[in-house]
């Protein structure tokens, strides 16, 4: 699978249940809330870190705290959940590298990310 073909599958199965945010989750926005649970999967199908960026002096987004996104095996940085923040790039953030146990420490991300890897593999 590429990675276009992974982030177009993401966008079909993402759904409210799986957003950190249903409340601020919409059927054209669908990837809203999904950073942890994507970036998760995402390393799973091609291996590489999880790196986390604080979203902390971003007005418009400080409430949802964090932003996740993927560094490749090969050092390539890649935000498959791009499309969530119109007028924000993970490239403004400064990321840090986390373990998939810290991101999974959190029983709700826990759920989401199993509801998301299942529809994933049907």
């Amino acid at each position: 699978m590429t990675h276009e073909e992974y982030r177009t599958k993401i966008r079909e199965i993402a759904q409210r249940d799986t957003s950190a945010d249903p409340e601020g989750w919409t059927a054209e926005n669908p990837l809203w809330g999904h950073c942890a649970v994507v970036s998760l999967l995402a390393q799973e199908m091609f291996g590489g870190a999880l790196v986390r960026g604080s979203l902390k002096d971003h007005p418009s987004y400080s409430y949802l705290r964090s932003h996740f996104w993927n560094k490749l095996p090969d050092d390539t940085a890649i935000d498959f959940t791009s499309e969530q923040y119109p007028d924000l790039s993970f490239k403004e953030l400064r990321g840090k590298t986390r373990t998939r146990g810290e991101v999974l420490a959190y029983p709700d991300t826990v759920r989401r990310y199993n509801l998301l890897k299942e529809r994933f593999e049907k």
